[in-house]
């Protein structure tokens, strides 16, 4: 059978160069276009501004907004959440970081950290009190693994729980924690003494605080040059009393906070070519219409060698996050190959960005283009949830057989 000629070929999209849109059912396509016009409505005209003065002052109205679209615990099922496939999950991630990695992370901490962990970890009660709320955007979670002197080893941590007849009593800080200073209950993770049997330690273990609890703040972290848009805090717990029923009873050890993790990186992987989109979006529209020496800039051949090579990796990119997305509805997704998707595409995104700030010269560093505000945001996307080295550690592990974390 002949090859089709090239009259009966589609033309060249440059916002699709590779058909990707072909992998994508009619759903998924809805999905997608939802969350990007509603990011066009009710994000990008503001988020400028918000970025600049540090703050999202609707920002509890953007998460309502966000549980009606079904995009809060997205991949969960009942309890109110979406059940919509990984995918579909991370279509949205890359579109609401097309606008910002702040709303994107909002989503990503409610969603894949939070409402996960208790949605896997959970008892079913804990799931009926939480799960309606948080899906609907009423109640906000945060997720405390994190702490001071222990960000890449949790192992380490020193916040601990520790018997008081039937209760829990809580000590300990968590830093750098999205949506605490907002959050209506923390999944706060801890050591655990057990002094009412042998003082022996029980494990790492995960906790529901509830906003409010005596002994329980969260003030927020200011002066930040990166995510300005989003919530940053501190957890302070100083003798915070707990029931019994609080304990997460389906998680006992590291397992269960790195599971969740592994569920958030997911998500990064495509938000953060979001992010890069925009960037090459903007720096493809300038290249096009700025003019020097006479003509186009995307004119010349050094900007036109800019723009493939940040097409060729963006795209790469979306086409690895496709891959992942299915191996995880297929339930075949390895914690090593989220991995392997966190490193690549977070890594060429910053790339992404720092080339499409030079296309547009001094313009790139103005708030009036995205380019500056997504390469910003990125330097932590790229070290949250696990840094650089992290992540090269664990695939030399796989590749390897040879562990070379300690």
């Amino acid at each position: 059978m002949s090859a089709p000629s090239a009259a009966k070929l589609p033309p060249f999209d440059p916002g699709d160069p590779l058909g990707l849109d072909d992998l994508l059912a009619p759903e998924d396509v809805a999905i997608r276009d939802t969350v990007r016009a509603w990011a066009a409505d009710r994000v990008l005209p503001y988020i400028a501004e918000w970025y600049e003065r540090g703050e999202v002052p609707v920002l509890r109205e953007l998460a309502g907004d966000l549980g009606a679209l079904g995009a809060l615990g997205m991949s969960l099922t009942g309890y109110g959440c979406a059940g919509a496939t990984a995918v579909q999950y991370g279509l949205a991630c890359l579109e609401l970081e097309a606008a910002d990695s702040g709303i994107r992370s909002l989503v990503s901490v409610q969603g894949s950290l939070a409402m996960y962990a208790i949605h896997r970890y959970g008892s079913e009660e804990q799931k009926q009190r939480w799960l309606p709320g948080m899906a609907a955007g009423g109640t906000i979670g945060c997720f405390g693994l994190t702490e001071p002197d222990h960000g890449s080893d949790p192992a380490g941590m020193r916040t601990y729980a520790k018997r008081d007849g039937a209760d829990w009593i809580l000590n300990g800080r968590k830093m750098w924690i999205t949506n605490g200073s907002i959050a209506g209950v923390a999944v706060v993770w801890a050591h655990t003494i057990d002094t009412a049997a042998d003082g022996a330690s029980g494990g790492i273990r995960g906790f529901l605080v509830p906003a409010g609890t005596p002994g329980f703040t969260a003030p927020e972290i200011k002066h930040k040059w990166s995510l300005r848009a989003s919530v940053t805090s501190e957890l302070v717990l100083d003798d915070v009393r707990l029931p019994a029923d609080a304990v997460l009873p389906g998680a006992i050890g590291l397992r269960g906070p790195l599971s969740c993790l592994s569920h958030a990186r997911y998500g990064i992987v495509w938000g953060s070519m979001g992010a890069a989109r925009a960037s090459f979006e903007a720096a493809l529209q300038y290249a096009t219409s700025r003019e020097q020496f006479g003509r186009p800039i995307g004119g010349f051949q050094l900007t036109q060698a800019k723009l493939a090579d940040m097409a060729v990796e963006l795209h790469k990119g979306i086409l690895l996050a496709h891959h992942l997305g299915r191996r995880m509805d297929a339930g075949r997704l390895r914690a090593e190959q989220v991995s392997f998707g966190k490193l690549n595409n977070v890594r060429e995104a910053i790339e992404i960005c720092r080339t499409a700030r030079t296309v547009l010269g001094a313009n790139g560093i103005s708030l009036e283009y995205p380019v500056m505000r997504h390469a910003t945001n990125l330097e932590s996307v790229l070290t949250y949830e696990g840094t650089v080295e992290m992540h090269q550690l664990v695939l030399g592990k796989a590749l390897t057989g040879l562990d070379a974390f300690r």
